[in-house]
């Protein structure tokens, strides 16, 4: 406690009200913890987005690992003349 403090003298004597400057630390410790708490949110649906892409590219390979397995099949028959 410092005479810089404007509520010094409330400090001193010990009165319950939280001054302006309790307020605010109050407030910024709070703000704190829900930016810790978004951030570990944000991480996560990162983590779960990449996870998901993966999935969508092995998906798009497949069907089009398929779809030229059936121009193939589609080819031979046509060469072969059973269309």
């Amino acid at each position: 406690m410092t005479k810089q403090d404007p509520y010094w003298f409330f400090k001193k004597w010990g009165f319950p009200d939280p001054t302006p400057s309790d307020i605010i630390h109050q407030k910024l410790e709070q703000l704190e913890e829900k930016y810790n708490g978004l951030l570990s949110d944000v991480k996560r649906l990162e983590e779960e987005n990449v996870e998901t892409t993966n999935t969508l590219y092995e998906l798009m390979n497949s069907l089009d690992a398929i779809d030229t397995r059936i121009d193939i099949l589609t080819a031979e028959k046509w060469i072969d003349g059973d269309v």
